[in-house]
């Protein structure tokens, strides 16, 4: 097949550095891993982003920070310092001779496959505070960990409405969290863990609210946190966040088996809303390339699919952590998250049976229904909203305007006639694929790049379709699966076979031609430069 020459295809890629393993993440599944491949003598290269920078946790990237943070997070040096003492682990990693770089993120891995077939490799695309670039490795470890799913009510673009990880990373790794008392949402094990982690860092948990008729995690972690003193509020819902600048207080609200709100509504003091009502593996990377991602309630949701080697359907794609699926003894035993960094090695080195550990085990039989819990929480807090407001916030798109795929507001669009429906009565209508609501509305498009809204768009499609979760699509993810500076993208050098034809791609020769040179109407088929090609001289393409 005749590749056609003016396409990046076939062109060289200069990749700057080579590795026989990249670990993506510094987690306890990541450090392990990196450490028995460093000892078996392998050449590791391992990364995390952590700890990120002042502004970057203002974009709520990696995780939704909801400006949680103290002026201690804009001590990068001081950021740096906590992060390596407390993961001594990090030291162990640097004397067995892996090179460790911190602040540096993974926002793109590639391989060949049915896209694409003239790479050299698998190629990763990194990036740190100053310069991006590309790294060749033969083998891939993603430890990317979680993240927690948003949830909408009125106020919750307040500063202090922030999710449980990021909100625990700040408190006990950082010692930044700016909030000092907080009312926690839901009862998962992982959200009770966050509680009993924010409590014994100082943090006054206020309340624990569910809208379930009972807690959903163990009963000892919630025995031992009603012991130190917290209130657990269930059926109920946060009605709003109030305050000005800041997050100051909340109403919460009992709510009835339909998730409407009865009786009056309590005021409660604070200073912080953490949501905890659900966590999900951060497949971003995985997703991208590719692999295998299917919902999977006892991982957490969506999470790719792995064998007992941890190995991914791409063959040389390994998932370990969090990120390869998240449950209660996991969440409560790292050793568990250690012994999945250590079977992805034994698979690579092909002595998986080495490291069948007991800390390796599978995940446990959920105890209650995930979707349908996840699904109660959005109709209740957004659904039965008392007002309207953003669920996706970087482009302000309203749950109405998901559900009915309303074009963005900029475009001046008005409907034939106004729609003063209720959102109840909105969710009986089959609902479109994410990415064609993410498309179509621009929610999830913004700067966290869906972080606060994704799951949150799910819930409200399969609310519309009254299917369960699993039965909504995962909406796509492409690289940079991180914001990526135009100062740090155009580092990453082209080979003079690329750039020879770089106006082609983007169709704008004429900015080369004076003003009365250009025609009227412009088209690629106009421009004498690509004439030739659109006219049936390019051969095929790969």
């Amino acid at each position: 097949m005749q590749i056609d020459q003016k396409s990046v295809a076939g062109k060289e890629l200069i990749v700057q550095e080579q590795t026989q393993l990249l670990v993506v993440g510094a987690g306890p599944a990541g450090l392990s891993a990196s450490i028995e491949a460093a000892r078996r003598g392998i050449s590791v290269v391992l990364i995390d982003e952590n700890p990120v920078t002042f502004k970057t946790m203002g974009n709520e990237v990696p995780l939704h920070y909801g400006q949680g943070m103290s002026g201690v997070a804009r001590n990068r040096n001081a950021m740096i310092e906590a992060f390596v003492t407390l993961e001594p682990l990090i030291q162990v990693a640097f004397d067995a001779g892996v090179d460790v770089r911190l602040g540096t993120a993974c926002w793109g891995l590639y391989a060949n496959g049915p896209g694409v077939h003239w790479l050299p490799g698998t190629v990763a695309g990194l990036a740190d505070q100053e310069r991006g670039w590309l790294i060749g490795a033969e083998h891939v470890i993603v430890a990317a960990g979680r993240r927690d799913i948003g949830l909408g009510f009125p106020g919750w673009e307040k500063p202090g409405v922030m999710g449980a990880t990021a909100a625990v990373t700040l408190a006990t790794r950082f010692g930044a969290l700016n909030p000092r008392r907080v009312v926690i949402l839901g009862t998962s094990a992982e959200a009770l863990s966050a509680a009993a982690a924010l409590r014994d860092a100082g943090i006054e948990i206020a309340a624990i609210v569910e809208q379930a008729t009972e807690h959903v995690g163990p009963d000892h972690l919630v025995t031992e946190l009603l012991a130190g003193g917290c209130e657990l509020l269930t059926h109920c819902v946060v009605r709003e966040a109030l305050g000005g600048e800041s997050v100051e207080g909340v109403l919460i609200a009992a709510v009835d088996k339909a998730g409407r709100a009865v009786g009056e509504e309590r005021r409660i003091d604070c200073e912080g809303v953490v949501l905890a009502v659900g966590t999900t593996p951060v497949v971003d990377l995985l997703a991208a390339l590719g692999c295998h991602i299917a919902f999977q309630p006892e991982r957490g949701g969506y999470a790719p699919v792995v064998d007992a080697g941890q190995r991914t359907s791409v063959y040389n794609i390994f998932a370990v952590g969090d990120c390869a699926g998240i449950w209660p003894a996991k969440s409560l035993d790292r050793r568990i998250a250690a012994g999945e960094g250590l079977r992805a090695v034994g698979a690579i080195l092909g002595d998986a049976e080495n490291f069948d550990s007991a800390e390796v085990l599978d995940p446990d039989r959920p105890v209650y229904d995930l979707s349908a819990y996840r699904m109660g929480w959005v109709r209740a807090s957004v659904i039965e909203a008392r007002g309207g407001f953003h669920v996706c916030q970087c482009e302000e798109v309203t749950a109405r305007e998901i559900l009915e795929v309303r074009p963005p507001r900029y475009l001046g669009w008005q409907a034939d006639r106004r729609n003063d429906r209720s959102l109840s009565s909105l969710l009986d209508k089959g609902p479109p694929n994410p990415d064609q609501v993410k498309r179509l509305t621009r929610a999830g498009m913004g700067p966290c790049q869906g972080r606060r809204c994704r799951e949150q768009i799910a819930a409200l499609l399969a609310l519309q379709a009254t299917a369960p979760l699993a039965a909504i699509p995962l909406a796509g993810y492409r690289a940079p699966v991180r914001p990526l500076p135009l100062a740090i993208a155009s580092q990453l050098p082209e080979s003079a076979d690329e750039a020879r034809h770089w106006e082609l791609w983007f169709g704008i020769l004429s900015q080369w031609q004076r003003p009365s040179e250009v025609p009227e109407f412009y088209t690629v088929s106009t421009n004498e430069a690509t004439a030739a090609a659109v006219n049936g001289e390019r051969g095929g393409s790969d």
